[in-house]
């Protein structure tokens, strides 16, 4: 179950956290996996981890931003049938502490990004279907402390991906989002040193007991949900968004 053999996948952010896990798993279950990151040693790293485990894997480095980058990049490859839009930045800020150059950087990455992404590959995926992931989170949902540009960019991230299954399903084009809630990625380690310094260990746990089950969640696990969407058992579903966080939007209602 869950094969991805003959598929091609382009996975942005691959080259940390979520978006590496992502590439993994779906190279151990027969894809060929494109890491696209800004950083091209990051990118690297994951496509040589990659070919040591036995998969077929190349690297894009590139700035999701930058829609010219972008769609070059996507016309050099033939086939894309899996498009996962990991890439992205957090913030830390309220409406009147964010300003306008923070906003304009979320904007940037998180929901121009991921336009760009499908706006070059779409037309690919339009020859021959496929299936699209797109990571919004939890922040799309419910109200959070000091994530008002963050919210903003997830928010947007959840409704584009709604507006593409809709508009491409005839083309056989499915479109999903997965909302993770706190998840331990390089991010969450680099926010604890460089905010409570010394408290790294009281802090992580104390962010971890946040969400009902009791701790943060695994970049694999998230995918590992993608892998799912992305497979022929998940040929019926399309428009659709999937919590994975721990009981935290329905729990702490």
């Amino acid at each position: 179950m869950f094969q991805l053999n003959h598929k091609v996948a382009l996975v942005t952010g691959g080259g940390s956290g979520i978006g590496k896990e992502v590439c993994k798993v779906f190279s151990l279950q027969g894809a060929e996996v494109i890491v696209v990151d800004v950083n091209k040693d990051a990118a690297n790293e994951t496509v040589n981890e990659i070919i040591a485990q036995g998969g077929k894997s190349t690297s894009i480095t590139l700035d999701v931003t930058n829609q010219e980058q972008v769609v070059a990049a996507v016309q050099s490859i033939s086939n894309i049938h899996i498009l996962v839009n990991c890439a992205g930045i957090s913030h830390i800020g309220n409406a009147t502490s964010t300003s306008e150059a923070d906003f304009d950087k979320v904007y940037q990455v998180n929901v121009k990004g991921v336009y760009n992404c499908m706006y070059a590959v779409l037309p690919i995926m339009q020859k021959t279907g496929g299936s699209i992931i797109n990571i919004s989170s939890i922040a799309a949902k419910v109200g959070l402390s000091d994530r008002f540009a963050y919210s903003m960019s997830k928010g947007a991230v959840h409704a584009m991906s709604m507006s593409v299954a809709k508009d491409f399903i005839k083309d056989n084009i499915r479109c999903n989002t997965i909302s993770p809630g706190r998840v331990h990625t390089p991010f969450v380690d680099g926010f604890l040193k460089k905010n409570y310094p010394g408290q790294e260990a009281e802090m992580f746990e104390k962010l971890s007991k946040t969400q009902p089950i009791g701790r943060m969640g695994q970049p694999i696990e998230v995918a590992h949900q993608a892998l799912y969407l992305c497979s022929e058992e998940a040929s019926f579903i399309t428009g659709s968004d999937f919590s994975l966080d721990g009981g935290f939007v329905t729990l702490n209602s």
